[in-house]
Order: structure tokens, then C-alpha cells, then sequence
């Protein structure tokens, strides 16, 4: 699934973030309103990772997502 896919279908797909990360709150995936570029940094300031991995465990989300 491509990302275009998922922001228009943030609503439904903000579970699956929330399951595969935890700590992300809803106001989190509120704020993200099905962005890349804000989901990453959310990972990456919530789990204090550095941005490639960030950015490497929002890739795998997205090609993984059954939406």
C-alpha cells in the first residue's frame, strides 16, 4: 500500500499505528492526520530513536499495512 492510500485512510489505519506502536496516544495519531513525514517524527521522539530507524519502522508499516 502506498502512503497516499493510508492518509486517506488515516481514520481506519490509526488502530494499526497503535498497535505497532504503543506508547503513541491518540492525540499522537491525531496530530499525524496520516502524514509520513509527522508519523516519523513521533516514532522518533517517542521511542528516542534516531530518524533512520524512525523512518525505516514507518517503510515497514506502510508495505505491511492491510488497509
Amino acid at each position: 500500500m502506498n502512503w497516499d492510500q493510508i492518509e486517506g485512510k488515516w481514520k481506519q489505519v490509526k488502530g494499526q499505528a497503535q498497535q505497532q506502536w504503543g506508547d503513541l496516544t491518540d492525540d499522537d495519531l491525531d496530530r499525524v492526520n496520516g502524514k509520513r513525514e509527522e508519523l516519523v517524527g513521533v516514532v522518533q521522539e517517542r521511542y528516542g530513536l534516531a530518524k533512520d530507524e524512525a523512518e525505516k519502522q514507518v517503510k515497514k508499516f506502510e508495505t505491511s499495512c492491510n488497509c
